[in-house]
């Protein structure tokens, strides 16, 4: 279980993109094989090649002390101190009897050198005498001074000598080839990214139902999966189209028999019996709206950038010359693409259910980040927490408390989601602070 949490908690550090975790798939196997590379030869080859010259330097520095240990001193030393700078490319110095300088303090950069830890070692094997050796200083150039008993032979050397000085150059190769492949990768990735996301985009725009213009671009998968989308969109539009001349057609016909009913009706007497016939007629007219209204959905409105604020305001208008009161309050930048008789509709009938059961009714609309919320507020007995999914049920209708669409079919809230979905947002019901309903509509922009 412990690896479990572990692969939880690495994955909530991860990327959550499809471009980023493309890039980490590019750039972690890269980084890792520059790092392996990098050591690989960091500890192979550069040890090799220093520990080669090392020796090479150390065997010049044994045959320069055998030289000054067999030969006698006097006139041999300006021949041997010239032999040294000529062939061995050392500056040697004769330095009078005394103790060596001490042992030079190891720092944290001569830790790495590997020529600290080798040309010591490779020395050792070449000269017997006591000998002290400073290689940490910044001047490109090496100390070596050996004890020959009655005197001290100093030598002075360049360090290029004994060390890979351009080993910094390979590195700096590898980083180089790292930037460009990784740039190549991004570019790459990028353009094989961006035909994706207008997919999604192009999917999102059809979900809410707005207007579209989508080609399907990038590689072949990517294509397949957008030829796709086109056919799975025209099936639906055709669908829809068919659905729609369907419901047209049954509402000529059933508009034609009331409209009959409706002419009979009027030619008989008025009665108490014509009148309730006539209320008949009349609801059976809203019922069989409602019903074409809820199936065909507003699909065949065209989508325009329209003004909140407008609608609410024209909702108010209509309160009024019903004799009822309406608060309307916005906040914001209200402009957003939708269909704006379809979202009217939405408004209204939760407007219109919120006035059906309370005296006081106030609606506001607000711009909360990449969202427009309009929210309905009344004073009425509200609706219990159990029964708030069920209301949006299409023919529900509550016995007791609240009954939505009094007088009608119990669709204005279903059509009201519906339309709020169709547009890729939802419609949820909680408390009102004016102690009914609240009903919030939340639109994408």
């Amino acid at each position: 279980m412990l690896w479990r949490r572990a692969a939880r908690s690495l994955a909530e550090l991860l990327p959550k993109g499809l471009y980023k975790r493309s890039l980490l798939i590019v750039i972690v196997p890269m980084v890792l094989l520059q790092t392996a590379v990098t050591f690989a030869f960091m500890q192979h080859h550069w040890d090799l090649v220093t520990r080669r010259l090392s020796e090479a330097v150390a065997r010049d520095v044994g045959a320069l002390t055998d030289l000054y240990q067999k030969l006698p001193p006097g006139e041999d030393d300006t021949f041997l101190t010239n032999l040294a700078s000529e062939r061995f490319r050392m500056d040697a110095t004769l330095l009078p009897a005394g103790p060596l300088p001490p042992v030079m303090p190891r720092s944290f950069y001569g830790a790495l050198d590997p020529l600290t830890r080798i040309l010591p070692n490779e020395i050792r094997k070449q000269v017997a005498q006591p000998f002290w050796l400073d290689t940490v200083g910044r001047s490109g150039l090496m100390e070596i001074r050996v004890d020959l008993g009655g005197r001290v032979l100093r030598l002075v050397t360049r360090r290029a000598l004994a060390y890979e000085a351009n080993a910094h150059i390979f590195v700096l190769w590898m980083l180089g080839a790292m930037i460009v492949l990784l740039t190549v990768a991004i570019i790459f990735l990028r353009n094989q990214i961006r035909p994706i996301l207008r997919l999604a985009r192009a999917a999102e725009d059809f979900g809410k139902g707005r207007d579209l213009d989508f080609s399907p671009h990038g590689a072949r998968e990517v294509r397949q999966a957008g030829h796709a989308f086109i056919q799975m969109k025209r099936r639906v539009e055709r669908a829809t189209e068919q659905r729609t001349a369907m419901l047209n057609g049954v509402s000529h016909d059933l508009r034609t028999i009331l409209t009959r009913f409706k002419l009979s009706l009027a030619l008989l007497d008025n009665s108490p019996d014509s009148e309730f016939l006539q209320k008949d007629v009349d609801e059976m007219g809203q019922m069989l709206e409602g019903y074409l209204a809820f199936a065909r959905g507003d699909t065949g409105e065209s989508t325009a950038r329209i003004n909140i604020g407008s609608i609410l305001e024209d909702l108010r208008a209509d309160s009024e010359r019903h004799g009822a009161e309406l608060g309307v309050e916005t906040r914001g930048d209200l402009d957003i693409r939708v269909r704006p008789m379809a979202m009217k509709r939405c408004v209204g009938n939760l407007v219109a259910n919120a006035q059906r059961h309370a005296e006081h009714v106030r609606v506001s609309a607000t711009r909360e980040s990449q969202f427009v919320s309009i929210v309905v507020d009344d004073d009425g007995t509200g609706i219990a927490q159990a029964h708030r999914e069920d209301v949006f049920r299409p023919f529900y209708r509550l016995d007791e408390a609240r009954n939505q669409d009094e007088g009608g079919a119990g669709l204005g809230l279903a059509i009201a989601r519906d339309i709020a979905r169709s547009h890729g947002g939802d419609i949820t019901l909680s408390d009102s602070p004016l102690g009914g309903l609240r009903a919030a509509v939340r639109i994408p922009v």
